[in-house]
């Protein structure tokens, strides 16, 4: 999923990269805020993870913007 949020810079090339990777057998995913959130037991633990954060920023972004802010 990418989509461009409101405070992003204008347009730009953008590389995709995998946001899993592995640390000595733990799951970890990183965020466009520069975090690394996990750690996760198994990559499918990270990968649903990876959706419920999306999903978590993307109502905390139509709250911050209900509200006028």
């Amino acid at each position: 999923m990418f989509g461009k949020r409101l405070s992003d810079p204008e347009s730009r090339q953008h590389y995709r990269s995998d946001r899993i990777c592995s640390v000595n057998g733990q799951y970890f995913f990183s965020t466009r805020e520069g975090t690394l959130e996990g750690p996760y037991f198994t990559r499918f633990d990270a990968e649903r993870e990876v959706e419920q954060y999306i999903s978590r920023m993307q109502q905390a972004a139509g709250i911050y913007a209900r509200s006028g802010q």
